[in-house]
């Protein structure tokens, strides 16, 4: 397909700066000396232009390498990752966890006890913990029992006077061994917790 060239309608050219411009001149050479456009030409046929050919592709290239790289260096720096975690698992789980031993079952038995002071012990409750203290008369007291807890609080005896009163603690059993030795030798004493 052939196309033509087409020129916009020139200017004729004035007739000062023609020096061939005459009225006598013929009409033919007068428009052809009064137009300054070049004569028409028809223009070959031709392909379509792609925009950006080869360096379009190139440039297509240069992103997937580049997205390539990109994608080695995560899985390299998530292998990293994975081998770190998994060593630190390793060295958590190499070290065996401190186990306490069970604390020892201390078997608790019931020890009734004399107090000297009656009216101290009606003021105890089931469940409180108290200091037994023992007074003797060639020493000095000592504490006989500590923290033992008060399992019962039997009502006063009748009948019975400056006899003290009787409660029953919950202790180990070497504790309520010293107490009914202490109970015959001294007069007992409670002091709350």
């Amino acid at each position: 397909m052939s196309r033509t060239s087409s020129c916009s309608p020139c200017s004729p050219s004035s007739p000062a700066s023609s020096p061939a411009s005459s009225p006598a001149s013929s009409p033919a050479s007068s428009s052809a000396s009064s137009s300054t456009c070049p004569p028409a030409h028809t223009v070959p046929s031709f392909p379509p232009l792609r925009v950006g050919g080869r360096a379009g592709e190139r440039m297509r290239r240069a992103v997937r390498r580049r997205r390539r790289a990109t994608a080695a260096g995560l899985a390299v720096v998530a292998a990293a990752l994975a081998v770190g975690g998994t060593e630190a698992r390793a060295s958590r789980v190499a070290a065996p966890p401190v186990v306490k031993p069970p604390p020892a079952v201390v078997r608790l038995v019931s020890a009734p006890v004399r107090i000297a002071d009656a009216a101290t012990v009606r003021l105890l409750r089931p469940g409180d913990r108290v200091d037994v203290v023992a007074a003797e008369r060639t020493g000095p007291p000592r504490v006989v029992a500590e923290g033992a807890r008060v399992a019962e609080v039997p009502e006063p005896e009748k009948g019975v006077g400056d006899g003290g009163a009787l409660v029953v603690l919950s202790v180990p059993r070497d504790t309520a061994r010293a107490l009914v030795g202490a109970g015959a030798a001294a007069r007992l004493a409670v002091t709350l917790c």
